[in-house]
């Protein structure tokens, strides 16, 4: 008796943690959508395939992946009331407001859909906890550092994404086609980007991107599709204007990407109804036409380039001096900032590989540990492959040992492109691998993050094609 009592008050209390529910019963429709999906795991990282109408894909993600889902708006929501100590409703209030009237149609039905697959699988996450799901890096990045002194003054400024990235083309790389590289820096309670979708829309372009579960965008925005597309885009790093009127970052970034069949178009896409809110450089390329662009999105002020013998890179420092003076606090010649030596470091990278880059080069580019302010080859926060946890940060950039840094890599070339594939690595670009115990005992002042952060082993490169079956 004594043992039933124990196993009941173990899974009540399961389920009040989780905030599950039990499955619903599939329709016959329901199970004809999830039919035309597809769903494995491979080298750390979760292949999905959606196809169909807006709501049809997003209940078979939603169902699909309402493990991980349900597991990464846990995370988010215990980060917010850590750092704001706030409700984790106000924010998500706060995100309807902001944002879900400004929602295209399309993709508001591939959100609920989202919410009735999950749902349907058993979680009680909300439409509204998707809504904020997919706003969060411009809600908590562009609209909360704004309020936030009047409502929780000693609340961290959130730490905006960042990414090393470079795409070359032409006299750049050795076949004389586009080859692009990008790894995603973040926290590491939010290393939850490993889902690999491949998108088949009722309409527009076929979308094979690096995605978080949940998302209707990218988040990390390391993209190709079928009208022969490529993208990626590194934050600019210190940015402060932010237009709560214009349509969201997420919703433009989803759209441009299906429907453009230019960079042009893309880049046209992404400028209408520009909010400010996730400000970034985009690295853009055609591998129709073997043609480059850099699309640095600020508010006020725009900075494009474009090329097809050259390159270009991001490492969340503005290039456009109007972005650089007017909407960013960036001192862009202080080597001891990451952002900074990390730029030294692509300019060399890129004169003393002229001519050889291929998909071989773009991989060690990315582990790359260079220290260019120290003049060492050491892990840590100015690398291209960037460990903040191994780094003291004597220079007082941020917290010593703060627990984020680059925990994947992906590369692709107009070869692989054209074929819709691309390359990828979890874990880290070096392939370091990342103990959450471990690093909790070596730095207890984070014991608020245990639980959120996981283990992250070595893996291995892998390449996903759309369609691909496991």
């Amino acid at each position: 008796m004594i043992r039933r009592i124990f196993f009941f008050l173990c899974i009540t209390a399961f389920i009040s943690t989780t905030n599950a529910q039990s499955p619903s019963p599939l329709t016959k429709q329901q199970q004809q959508w999830l039919a035309k999906a597809e769903k494995h795991e491979k080298n750390g990282w979760v292949y999905l395939h959606i196809e169909g109408k807006p709501k049809e894909r997003g209940f078979q993600h939603g169902y699909l992946l309402a493990k991980d889902i349900t597991e990464g708006i846990r995370i988010q929501r215990k980060v917010w009331e850590y750092e704001s100590a706030l409700e984790w409703s106000w924010i998500v209030d706060w995100s309807m407001k902001l944002f879900a009237g400004k929602i295209d149609a399309e993709n508001l039905e591939e959100i609920e859909g989202i919410a009735e697959g999950l749902k349907a699988a058993g979680s009680a996450v909300t439409k509204e906890e998707v809504v904020m799901y997919n706003s969060a890096s411009e809600l908590l990045g562009g609209w909360w550092p704004t309020v936030k002194d009047s409502i929780s003054p000693n609340s961290p400024n959130p730490k905006k994404e960042s990414c090393s990235s470079f795409i070359a083309t032409g006299s750049m790389t050795a076949d004389g086609g586009i080859v692009l590289g990008h790894n995603t820096w973040s926290s590491y309670y939010y290393a939850v980007f490993n889902v690999v979708i491949d998108i088949v829309p009722e309409r527009g372009h076929r979308i094979l991107m690096q995605a978080a579960a949940g998302l209707i965008h990218s988040g990390t925005d390391f993209f190709i599709t079928d009208a022969g597309l490529v993208g990626s885009e590194t934050t600019i790093g210190d940015f402060k204007p932010f237009d709560p009127d214009s349509v969201p970052e997420f919703i433009r970034m989803r759209t441009a990407t299906q429907y453009a069949s230019s960079i042009d178009e893309w880049c046209a896409i992404m400028k209408k109804g520009n909010n400010g809110g996730y400000a970034n450089a985009w690295l853009i390329g055609d591998v129709n036409t073997n043609e480059i662009a850099r699309l640095e999105l600020g508010l006020k002020y725009v900075g494009f380039e474009r090329t097809k013998n050259g390159y270009f890179t991001g490492s969340n420092i503005a290039e456009d001096l109007k972005i650089l003076r007017f909407e960013t606090s960036s001192n862009e010649l202080n080597i001891k900032n990451p952002n900074i030596a990390r730029r030294v470091r692509w300019k060399q990278l890129m004169k003393e590989n002229k001519g050889i880059i291929d998909l071989k080069k773009a991989e060690l580019f990315l582990a790359d540990h260079t220290d260019t302010y120290l003049k060492t080859s050491t892990p840590g926060a100015r690398a291209l492959c960037g460990h903040w946890e191994l780094d003291s940060q004597t220079a007082g950039l941020d917290e010593p040992f703060y627990p984020l840094g680059a925990f994947d890599g992906k590369v692709v070339d107009t070869k692989m492109a054209k074929n819709m594939s691309f390359r990828a690595r979890w874990g880290s670009s070096c392939g370091m691998p990342f103990n959450a115990a471990a690093y909790l005992k070596d730095h207890p002042q984070f014991d608020w993050i245990e639980g959120l952060i996981k283990d992250r082993p070595t893996e291995q490169w892998v390449d996903f094609t759309a369609g691909e079956k496991k």
